[in-house]
């Protein structure tokens, strides 16, 4: 049983840094397939693994955790300006404009950004990846970052690590 929850964990905080990884496939397969590992064990490794690996992306959008130099100068070097990034800039104005507003609004109303966030961890929308850094963008405290995101992963992953076992259960009268 612990191998599966390291397992689980790895997979969890892999498919936080790599979004390609379903770890909703996985939890569903290790739950279907092995049956001694509880359900409440599965949802507490993938929220600590999936909040593990978020952590990395909102501390880079927070500004704790610097680029690498190569990727740092390739983001942020001064480039003359050419006639497509010029249409470029002025195709993507309002989304810039949109954004900067929301960012200031979650300044505001800090309240809506954790409310935000608790739902995205729970239910997926907004997409978790996009709450995590805008949560750094706008310097959401760590603890309340981690307590919303634990929680909410948490309740997720649980509820479906415990689905297969609820459907065997409801179809065997």
């Amino acid at each position: 049983m612990i191998g599966w929850l390291c397992v689980t964990l790895g997979v969890a905080f892999g498919s936080a840094i790599l979004p390609l990884i379903s770890v909703e496939v996985f939890v569903i397969g290790l739950a279907s397939t092995e049956p001694g590992v509880h359900w409440l064990a599965i949802g507490a490794a993938v929220a600590i693994g999936q909040v593990a690996g978020k952590l990395l992306y909102y501390l880079a959008a927070k500004g704790t955790i610097k680029l690498p130099k190569f990727l740092h100068d390739r983001l942020h070097r001064e480039r003359p300006m050419t006639a497509r990034r010029a249409r470029w800039e002025l195709r993507t104005k309002r989304v810039r404009a949109w954004l900067e507003g929301l960012r200031e609004r979650c300044h505001r109303h800090p309240a809506w950004m954790t409310g935000t966030y608790g739902v995205s961890a729970v239910v997926g929308l907004p997409p978790f990846m996009a709450t995590t850094v805008l949560a750094g963008l706008v310097r959401m405290p760590m603890s309340l970052f981690l307590g919303a995101g634990l929680a909410g992963r948490f309740a997720r992953f649980s509820l479906l690590a415990a689905s297969p076992a609820m459907f065997a259960g409801w179809l065997n009268f």
